[in-house]
Formats: C-alpha cells, structure tokens, sequence
C-alpha cells in the first residue's frame, strides 16, 4: 500500500522536473485578456498533461466566447462510484509582454515568474500529484481535471464547465495557491455590481431649480451602500468607482459607480440583495438603474469541507508537516463548486506570496510537500 511517505519521497526525487514544468508554464504566457495566447497555450497544456499523465483523456472541449478563453476537462477512469474533480486555471492577470520582461527564475529555492503563484504552481502540483500515484501503482477514484482560462476574469465562459464536473463529485480539489500556506475550507461570495442614475440636464448657475442633479443622487445613494459594510459579520461593501457629469456649470444629468460586494454567508448575501432591490432616488425626478450581480456564490465552512481539510491535516501530520485551514475574502472557481453540494477543498497549491504582483513567488521546498498531501488526499477517495 502506497504511504503519504512514500509519495512524498518519490516527488522530493523528482523535484527538478516539477520546477522545471513550473518554468515552462510560466513562460507559456497566457493572459486572460489575449485570446490568441490563449488559443495557443491551452492545446499544449493539455498536451503537457497527457505526456505526464498518460491515461487523461479529454472528455469536454469547451470553445472559446468572443471575450473569454476556452476550458477543457480531462478524466481519467478509476474506482468508486463519484469521481474526484480537480480545478485549476491557466490564466494570468499580467499583460501581454511581461514574460519577455520576467521570465521564470529560480534562485536561492524560490521560483519566481508572472502567474506561478496565482497559480501554474499549483497546475503542476495537480497533475504531478496524479503522476505520482500512477507510478506508485497507487489505487485512483475517477479523476475530472479542470482546465480553464478566464478564471481571472470572472469564469463567465467557464462556470457552466465547472458547474456540472463538480456536481456529482465526492470532492472537490482546487490548486489554487496557499493563504500563508494553510488551506482554504470557506470563501467569501463576490457581487459585482454596476449603480446608474438618471437625472435632468440644466444651466447649473441660470436654471439651478429646473436641474435634477445625478451626481447628488449617486453620492446619497453611496453613502447608504457603505452604510451596508458589516465587518463583524464579514461583509464588506466598496463603492470603488464613479462616473458622471459633463461640466462643471451643467447639473450632471447622468453619474455611475461600480461596487464591490464580499459577503461571508448566505444570509448576509440575501440582506445586500435586498437592500439593492429597495434602492429609491431621492428626488422623484431622478431614476437609478442596477446591473451586473453575483459573481460567485459564497463558500461557506460546510462539515463536509471541514472532514476533507480534517483528512488533510492528518495526511501532513504523518508526512510531520503542520497543516492549518482558513476562510479568505477572495473567490476561487471553488465557490460555484461549493454551492453544488460536494465537499472542497482550496488552496492546495503553491506556497509563497505575491499574487498578482512583481514579487509573486513560490517556495520550492514545499512543491513536492503539497503535491504529496494532494495525492494522499485522492487515493483516500479510491473505492
């Protein structure tokens, strides 16, 4: 029988060749934002995984939007009624170019490069975590593996592919990266939300009563909006853009604002729903228009996800590894997973820092640590 030991010494052995498949991701440049990267990336990715992990095969090709990139899921057939889905995505947040400028580096074991925290890291750790029990001889429950690669921008293409991998799984794995290296067992839900007001144009000095002022209207309803923050119940309401008027001497016949909603629970996400709903102008002559919504479900801190972190935590205790969890108020393609049912798991992927920035970073040493606690985590699931 396969140990968490044993996978651990087999990755700790192939250590340079995770690094060195970190690297090539990396330098696979995949903004989100340039679908022709894009369209050129992802068939290597796949081709990459099939090479490591022989017996993938892909089971859904999801094509491209006219503003998002394609998604792919690739199974391998295993035992147990309900198969294990894996989610990770490929997409980065850094522009076109910025890999000719930095480039994949390792230096003093810390790998370096746009997007290897958040989170090609963590792809390879998925897909070499499977390659490990294979060669292990290892017994596997059927495995979805998850591709996309508008993570980054919402997964408005790819949540449906999501949706139904996850919706029948026993558990859900996601590889995005670690918190400070703990595991993520809840996610806050995320609104996206767009506030336009109609007023009525005037002469600002000549005509001051016949203006109905949309600006005015904006930052009274602003006001109320940020009126809804609750930190202690861990809802947060940011008001993070505004738009409006022409000139200073016109009453501003039109102003908007964009609004960022985090919300901790269901109940709270309900509250902020009606409290949008019941938005009123306060001059009878102005009219406000909401659009957008939410973006992702919460992921609440479910028994189920907090069983499948308990399994983790026991599988790093034997590997002598400390293992924690925690909640995060950013969202992942773990909470449309979540809100299906399954047990998940997030932050499975690389330690390190820097998400999204300069100084984004993994720590080598602990590649093959989390690789081995993934892998241990889906042979428990093997019928």
């Amino acid at each position: 029988m396969t140990t968490p030991k044993d996978l651990l010494d087999w990755l700790r052995e192939h250590t340079d060749e995770l690094v060195a498949d970190a690297s090539w991701l990396v330098d696979l440049e995949t903004p989100s934002d340039d679908l022709g990267l894009l369209e050129q990336g992802l068939p290597q990715i796949v081709d990459w995984v099939r090479r490591r992990v022989p017996d993938f095969e892909v089971v859904t090709e999801h094509p491209a939007s006219e503003t998002a990139g394609a998604a792919v899921v690739l199974e391998l057939a295993g035992s147990g009624s309900q198969p294990v889905t894996m989610l990770c995505h490929v997409d980065t947040v850094f522009p076109t170019g910025t890999v000719a400028e930095r480039p994949a580096t390792v230096t003093d074991g810390v790998l370096r490069g746009p997007g290897c925290f958040d989170m090609k890291v963590g792809v390879v750790q998925a897909v070499w975590a499977v390659r490990a029990l294979r060669q292990l001889d290892s017994p596997l429950p059927t495995l979805r593996l998850v591709i996309n690669t508008d993570e980054e921008t919402g997964s408005y293409n790819s949540r449906p592919v999501i949706e139904d991998a996850a919706r029948d799984a026993a558990a859900v794995l996601v590889f995005e990266a670690a918190a400070d290296g703990r595991l993520k067992t809840a996610r806050k839900g995320v609104g996206i939300f767009t506030l336009t007001v109609t007023g009525v144009e005037a002469h600002a000095g000549l005509d001051p009563t016949k203006g109905v002022s949309a600006i005015d209207e904006l930052a009274r309803l602003i006001l109320q909006l940020h009126g809804l923050t609750d930190l202690a119940a861990g809802t947060t309401v940011n008001v993070g853009v505004i738009r409006g008027g022409t000139r200073n001497n016109v009453t501003a016949g039109r102003a908007e604002a964009t609004i960022d909603v985090r919300v901790a629970t269901m109940a709270e996400q309900q509250r902020i729903q009606q409290a949008f709903d019941s938005l009123a102008t306060h001059h009878p002559d102005a009219r406000i228009e909401v659009g957008g919504g939410w973006n992702r479900p919460v992921m609440e801190r479910t028994e189920a996800n907090a069983r499948i972190f308990n399994q983790a935590k026991e599988i790093a205790t034997q590997l002598g590894l400390e293992l924690d969890e925690i909640s995060v108020g950013g969202a992942s393609d773990g909470n449309f997973a979540s809100a299906l049912g399954p047990p998940v798991l997030d932050g499975l992927g690389a330690t390190g820092a820097g998400a999204h920035a300069l100084h984004e970073h993994a720590v080598v040493a602990t590649i093959p640590e989390r690789t081995a606690i993934a892998a241990a985590v889906i042979a428990a699931h093997a019928g």
